[in-house]
């Protein structure tokens, strides 16, 4: 038996493109940013930040096209593939995906860009942690 599954949380990186497969099936797709902070042996403090291509599909595509925003919090959970291809200036690319299973909106409605309403909170957001409306189905 074998399992291929990745949880992630992060910050959406840019506004979620929508299209449509040819028998007419909707896909979302956004990227995602996770960072990691941690400090070397010499004390120097250092952030990385993973970026991942999340895509949605069907009901779940059209939720995200119409909530996801850029700078979003959101849990993306899903199969990881990678995909490699040679970009114009010749060098090797590799994109981490993310064929994501579920997409939770960690963030609520007027929490991101400065206080500007995102969507309605009822609409796929989830409560914040520690909130009295916690999440009881995330898997940790």
């Amino acid at each position: 038996m074998s399992m291929n599954k990745i949880l992630v949380i992060g910050n959406v990186g840019n506004d979620p493109e929508m299209r449509y497969t040819p028998s007419g099936t909707a896909v979302t797709s956004f990227s995602l940013a996770t960072n990691r902070v941690y400090t070397t042996s010499d004390g120097e403090r250092r952030e990385e930040t993973e970026w991942f291509r999340v895509s949605a599909w069907g009901r779940q595509a059209e939720q995200c096209n119409n909530y996801v925003t850029k700078g979003m919090k959101v849990y993306a959970e899903g199969r990881l593939s990678t995909r490699t291809w040679t970009g114009n200036d010749g060098q090797n690319r590799v994109s981490l995906e993310i064929n994501a299973d579920r997409v939770l909106f960690l963030d609520r409605a007027g929490d991101v860009a400065g206080g500007v309403t995102q969507g309605p909170a009822g609409a796929g957001a989830a409560p914040r942690p520690g909130s009295s409306e916690d999440v009881d189905d995330l898997p940790w």
